[in-house]
């Protein structure tokens, strides 16, 4: 039986700055294109909201689209993450050498996007202690959220409209979910 031969961070590393976004999962290369303008609206209303919570409280700070290596054969960019109080020392230059506290996908059209994000990285997220997940879904307007239980992220609900985005992990931080979507 012939394996498929695996990618490493190292020879990702070495690919071409040529717009395309290059992640590695289990040493699979995975290429997307810039996101859409939908996709890039809800990100960016969801980080100031966020961001400013964060900033005000002194619970964390969000990162847009870090680079986060879990390993030899992992290297992701999630569209935003939130690293704890205390847990700074996981940021670096480079990205996130750690998982951070919780990491939010926007999904982007398509059906191996959403496979992507809503499967693959979300057992990625699970298997490296990441505490909470969002999926955000600009299509639909909802936001998914998955929580760690027993060292897995489980879905727990599914928000939309005039339901309320907050956190146990976020103290303070609270948003209406279509504030999000326009």
């Amino acid at each position: 039986m012939v394996s498929a031969l695996k990618l490493t961070v190292h020879q990702l590393d070495a690919l071409p700055d040529d717009g395309q976004r290059y992640e590695l999962i289990d040493g699979e290369l995975f290429v997307s294109k810039a996101p859409g303008i939908a996709h890039q609206r809800s990100l960016g209303r969801l980080f100031v909201r966020l961001s400013n919570s964060l900033a005000d409280s002194g619970v964390g700070e969000a990162l847009l689209t870090p680079g986060i290596v879990f390993g030899d054969y992992d290297d992701v960019i999630p569209d935003l993450v939130v690293v704890l109080a205390g847990r700074e020392g996981i940021i670096s230059d480079r990205g996130l050498f750690e998982a951070p506290d919780l990491i939010v996908e926007v999904v982007s059209a398509g059906e191996k996007n959403s496979e992507r994000d809503r499967q693959i990285k979300r057992q990625l997220y699970s298997r490296h202690g990441v505490r909470e997940y969002w999926i955000l879904d600009p299509v639909l307007k909802t936001v998914e959220i998955y929580r760690r239980k027993r060292n897995v992220l489980v879905h727990e609900m599914t928000l939309r409209g005039s339901d309320m985005l907050a956190s146990p992990l976020l103290a303070g931080f609270s948003c209406v979910v279509s504030h999000i979507f326009g």
